[in-house]
């Protein structure tokens, strides 16, 4: 059975078809640019046919989706002879509320729940739709499935999930936290727990998405019962160019200093110009930074700029910082800790910052091996745990698409 992945963005649209008999990626992909020039990257990985990577007219999202098609059954850079072989189309959908706690086969009435979340991730629910309604006109009377990034917290209990604002909003608006990456800390805990044996009754897990956009959150006994993203993705830790939590009255003070600021464009400023970003002035690429901060490469000599390499530094040290504490309250939240996961594209792939954070956590007993930490060939995962350590650490490759695709056949078949 081939399921189509879709996670569909305002102006991108990534995709991977799997044949579901052996879990495997029989081509994946990237529209970029759509509404503007259109840029699409198409990589065939189980023929060997040759990768395309050319600009292409990309208006709207129903033309990408069409133009994905045309690909995946080309005779140059196909993987499949007919539209037919798609049996299924599995969606990311980043926000379903109070109603979607699940993946769901998706019907008139699922999707006007989608458009009803639209006011709690307004950046991301858009795009889903946009990408679904693709799919339905493009691929008619094929089976589409919805699954939600934030069904993996819906175990968060409510003392955890209430915010201590007054009560009608949660009633009345829905506003409480929802938490985000729920795909990928669902799939690096099962993995986790797996390694830890194999019984997830009894664990206890942090588990540490980190990429531009990042969010931790505390697994016990293999349920999510605390995350760091909230009612938006822009609570918790920092980001790339989000500021994660800070004093709220921030907004205001920001909207003041720059002249009566309306609060969308303050927001766009904690939203786009913050995290790293705003504290280097540098970039949002944690490789720029530790390059900058001389840690990352480069001839290993001093950095030339005294001043930037500072503000380099403070970056990544706020954000191990932070990262560590809440590290720290999630472990008070679950009695204790049996193992740290890091996964996503700085989890999996900085070294520093895996070292960081830990240097930050010796005093809960948490101790790395400097020397494993440092491999960057470990395949699907690796334990980078030192002798006398009470705390397992495990570096674990996400994979939220093949969630998506394995929720999509359940409820298909």
């Amino acid at each position: 059975m081939n399921v189509l992945v879709i996670n569909a963005g305002s102006s991108s649209l990534k995709y991977q078809l799997f044949d579901m008999s052996t879990d495997t990626i029989l081509a994946k992909g990237l529209c970029d640019r759509i509404g503007l020039d259109g840029f699409l990257k198409h990589t065939p990985v189980a023929n060997g046919k040759p990768v395309f990577s050319e600009p292409i007219p990309l208006p709207t999202h129903d033309e990408a989706i069409k133009v994905v098609i045309e690909k995946l059954t080309s005779p140059d850079y196909g993987v499949i002879d007919s539209l037919s072989e798609i049996k299924a189309v599995g969606h990311r959908v980043v926000n379903g509320g109070r109603k979607l706690y699940e993946s769901v086969l998706i019907d008139e009435n699922v999707l006007k729940a989608v458009e009803d979340c639209v006011k709690l991730a307004p950046l991301h629910n858009p795009a889903n739709l946009m990408g679904i309604r693709a799919c339905q006109e493009a691929i008619p009377g094929v089976p589409q499935v919805a699954v939600f990034d934030t069904a993996f917290h819906h175990t968060i209990p409510e003392y955890a999930y209430i915010y201590p604002i007054p009560y009608k909003y949660y009633e009345q608006n829905d506003i409480r936290r929802y938490g985000y990456h729920g795909t990928s800390h669902r799939y690096v805990s099962a993995k986790a727990i797996e390694l830890l044996g194999g019984n997830a009754e009894g664990t206890k897990i942090v588990t540490c998405h980190l990429g531009n956009g990042a969010s931790l959150a505390a697994v016990k006994d293999g349920k999510s019962i605390d995350t760091t993203m909230g009612v938006t993705p822009l609570e918790g830790v920092p980001m790339g160019t989000r500021s994660g939590s800070v004093d709220p009255a921030i907004v205001e003070i920001i909207s003041n200093i720059e002249g009566n600021l309306p609060i969308n464009e303050a927001m766009n400023i904690l939203n786009k110009k913050s995290g790293v970003l705003g504290v280097s002035g540098i970039s949002s690429d944690f490789r720029d930074l530790e390059i900058a901060a001389g840690t990352g490469g480069g001839d290993g000599g001093p950095p030339e700029d005294a001043e930037k390499a500072h503000r380099a530094k403070l970056a990544l040290d706020v954000y191990n910082y932070q990262v560590a504490k809440f590290v720290g309250s999630f472990i008070v939240a679950m009695g204790g800790v049996d193992a740290i996961v890091f996964t996503a594209g700085v989890g999996e792939n900085s070294s520093n910052a895996r070292l960081g954070i830990c240097d930050n956590l010796k005093g809960v007993g948490v101790v790395m091996d400097v020397e494993k930490n440092k491999s960057r060939d470990y395949g699907d995962y690796m334990d980078i745990t030192a002798e006398g350590s009470n705390v397992k650490i495990f570096v674990i490759a996400t994979n939220e698409e093949l969630v998506i695709a394995r929720d999509t056949m359940e409820i298909v078949k």
